[in-house]
């Protein structure tokens, strides 16, 4: 039985499709799921998986069961990522629904709860840009999910989306998830997991229709998966259940986007009193006792030279109708990071690095610290609303402007390309 799309009146696909999911048997996914494949590393995913034998990891990152040697862009990875997910499949560890179905996914992390729908999105939409993206993809990085989708005829990690304010939305899937979860899994990382299966007809119906409705839905995270599933779709000819792309979309006043900080290696020829009379030609410069954590955009923490300093820049050089220029990194970028330390193209250049939120202020103290880093700005968070804007404008974020969490879990539920 093949997933059957949902069609408009007009003859295209709708926004968003139920299908028939690959996932874990009753009972089987606290041992199953697994962190995103591309949060952790080779060696990171090895050691998580060390006495799971039934981690999804051994189907994300199947190099973790060849030698450490071994390519992990080469044919042997996907052939064993094949091997693997067959395996659980034939052994019953994963189960494929008989009919077609939406699947309400909830995620709770550190006293935050937000709600989607796990659904196939239409690319079709996403080729008109329905299907909003914010972000360059790297040719290595989407060959890479290219080969792992044809390797295991399915789309094994979901993209996650955001959808605009849509009361009606909310409301159905707050319905979808009134009762007992069939997935309720706390990971090691605290976070916790819970899915229901809609199966209803009429439920299918409506959050169909209300999503047909929307103007538009936005790529967060995992626009490498959705450029993959778009190329594995053109190569395959487009049939009904190669039209789509495995996505979780959420409420966008429900998701969180963490800050995603910045650390620079050297001081570009500068000593640190230098640095501080230069920023203060733009910023409000004050020395502060503890760690700065930034209250807005044009607000920023920096450690240099031992000291945390909380820079307020100047109102004048924030612009107000320019999306891309708005954001706290870019004004970071125009204010500090090019003219002060020289660093134009931080995608090559060697001595900028990132830090996702989630490491704590105290990671970017502990580098500058180590003699690693010379100095380390806190940023304040891009807003959901201000990602939605950029892609509105058909424009591209900066390069690491977003850190989302939680993350979802590879694992829960899988699209086979029948």
């Amino acid at each position: 039985m093949r997933p059957i799309p949902v069609i408009r009146e007009n003859g295209t696909l709708s926004l968003l499709s139920p299908f028939r999911a690959l996932r874990p048997a009753p009972g089987r996914a606290a041992e199953i799921l697994a962190p995103p494949y591309d949060v952790l590393s080779s060696a990171e995913a090895r050691e998580r998986a060390k006495g799971k034998p039934w981690s999804f990891l051994h189907i994300s990152k199947p190099e973790i069961d060849l030698d450490p040697s071994t390519d992990p862009y080469g044919k042997a990875v996907y052939a064993k990522a094949r091997e693997n997910l067959d395996h659980m499949v034939q052994t019953g560890a994963l189960i494929r629904d008989a009919k077609p179905a939406y699947y309400v996914y909830r995620l709770t992390w550190n006293g935050r709860v937000q709600t989607g729908l796990t659904a196939v999105a239409s690319l079709a939409d996403y080729a008109t840009n329905r299907v909003r993206k914010h972000e360059l993809t790297t040719p290595v990085k989407e060959d890479d999910r290219v080969n792992q989708i044809e390797a295991v005829n399915a789309q094994t990690g979901p993209v996650m989306m955001g959808y605009p304010p849509a009361p009606e939305i909310d409301a159905l899937l707050a319905k979808a998830s009134a009762g007992v979860p069939d997935v309720d899994v706390t990971a090691d990382d605290g976070v916790r997991h819970q899915m229901w299966v809609v199966a209803d007809d009429a439920t299918i119906a409506a959050l169909t229709h209300a999503f047909d409705a929307l103007p538009a839905i936005y790529i967060a995270d995992g626009h490498h998966r959705s450029a993959a599933a778009a190329r594995v779709a053109q190569t395959r000819g487009g049939s009904s259940s190669h039209s789509g792309f495995l996505s979780v979309v959420f409420p966008h006043h429900q998701m969180t986007i963490l800050d995603y900080n910045r650390v620079i290696r050297d001081l570009n020829g500068r000593d640190p009193d230098h640095v501080l009379t230069e920023l203060k030609a733009r910023f409000a410069v004050e020395a502060s006792d503890k760690p700065v954590r930034p209250a807005s955009s044009g607000e920023f923490g920096m450690y240099l030279n031992g000291r945390w300093y909380r820079l307020s820049l100047k109102g004048e050089l924030i612009p107000t109708n320019d999306p891309i220029g708005r954001l706290p990194i870019t004004l970071l970028a125009r204010n500090v990071i090019e003219p002060i330390f020289g660093i134009t193209d931080p995608r090559t250049d060697k001595r900028i690095d990132f830090v996702g939120g989630g490491r704590g202020l105290g990671e970017l103290e502990r580098r500058v610290s180590s003699g690693e880093m010379a100095v380390a700005f806190a940023l304040y968070p891009t807003q959901m609303d201000d990602l939605m804007a950029v892609a509105d404008a058909g424009r591209i974020m900066p390069p690491k402007s977003t850190w989302f969490e939680p993350k979802l879990a590879d694992g829960m539920v899988n699209h086979v390309l029948d």
